[in-house]
């Protein structure tokens, strides 16, 4: 007979002894008579159901620390460097709905931005459609955070060093950078068994924010409230969505930028007749600033002789008769020169 199996009666009898307990401090409370708190059905509000929607919704999934995927020989040796596994945009334009549509797989932990920073990035910042800096601000973040934890876990590492004296060049400069850290959670997060673990707190909310961007979705130039939520057909599977079609509300609201009409009138001109004719009774100036001033030039060119015939019947006939021809000699000089300065300003 094995160890194992002598006291298989000792577990067996421990077991017994806190089931009798439980049910002794139980039997105070009527069990088993007692059935407990009456349960009630969920109440089919919108929120229940929003809620029961989320809830079966997947999650984007990611890795932290990001997964290594070695494309040449010298970052096969020294390593890759870590990168952004984002939610893909999917961009497709049609006659029906526009020229800047695009979706993305619903997920339960995706993020956008807020409706008003959105607003500010597109209308003060004009970061409308190239959001290439944007990118590029994410990727920067994510790879300093990753860079940062790694710091962190080197000076974990340090500690358990004896003959490492932290406090020393050049070990004083990873010190300065991370020890900050436990100044600030010291008072909030207590030691277990007597271990400081503020470097493995930490190291989690940094793991929280960098795995964050990985699931942060810019939706310009549309506001991340202009979703609508709907189903395609995506690799042979149903999949929900979240689409962002049609004109922006930003556009509406505001001017469009008019670099994006210059673009539309000299390398997209369809953009721009489908624009006019899909939103011509919206009130909407899509074309740009340089040709409608242009266009408002011309048509006071072309409405200059009109005025000059309709100054000259305004004049008196007694003034261009023969006995006044000396007084209104001066009022004829006059509207001549307006009329030419007219001229000579446009």
């Amino acid at each position: 007979m094995s160890l194992d199996e002598k006291f298989i009666p000792i577990r067996t009898g421990f077991y017994e002894m806190v089931e009798n307990i439980f049910k002794k401090i139980a039997g105070l409370f009527g069990y088993p008579r007692n059935p407990g708190m009456s349960t009630i059905y969920d109440l089919p509000d919108e929120a229940s159901v929003r809620s029961k929607f989320l809830e079966n919704l997947p999650s984007h999934q990611t890795f932290w620390p990001p997964i290594q995927r070695p494309e040449t020989w010298f970052e096969t040796i020294v390593g890759p460097s870590p990168k952004i596994d984002g939610v893909p945009r999917y961009v497709y334009e049609n006659r029906e709905e526009g020229f800047y549509n695009f979706y993305i797989e619903n997920f339960k932990n995706v993020y956008f931005l807020p409706d008003w920073l959105s607003e500010f990035l597109q209308v003060r910042l004009n970061l409308c459609l190239d959001i290439t800096l944007l990118e590029s601000i994410r990727e920067v973040l994510f790879v300093g955070l990753v860079i940062y934890s790694n710091i962190v876990i080197f000076r974990i590492t340090l500690a358990w060093f004896i003959s490492i004296n932290p406090y020393r060049v050049p070990w004083s400069y990873v010190v300065a950078a991370v020890d900050w850290t436990e100044e600030v959670l010291q008072g909030v997060v207590p030691a277990i068994l007597g271990v400081n673990i503020t470097g493995t707190v930490f190291l989690g909310i940094l793991g929280v924010l960098a795995d964050s961007l990985n699931h942060l979705v810019f939706t310009m130039p549309f506001l991340p409230s202009e979703a609508e939520q709907s189903k395609l057909l995506l690799q042979q599977e149903m999949k929900d969505v979240l689409i962002f079609h049609y004109l922006p509300i930003l556009w509406y609201r505001h001017p469009i930028p008019n670099e994006i009409r210059e673009y539309w009138y000299n390398e997209r001109p369809e953009i721009l007749d489908y624009m006019q004719k899909a939103y011509k009774d919206a009130d909407i100036q899509f074309l740009p600033d340089s040709v409608v001033k242009q266009l408002n030039q011309e048509k006071l060119t072309a409405d200059l002789p009109q005025i000059h015939n309709s100054l000259s019947e305004m004049i008196p006939t007694e003034i261009l008769s023969k006995d006044g021809i000396i007084q209104g000699h001066d009022f004829i000089s006059s509207i001549h020169s307006i009329n030419e300065y007219f001229h000579s300003f446009w």
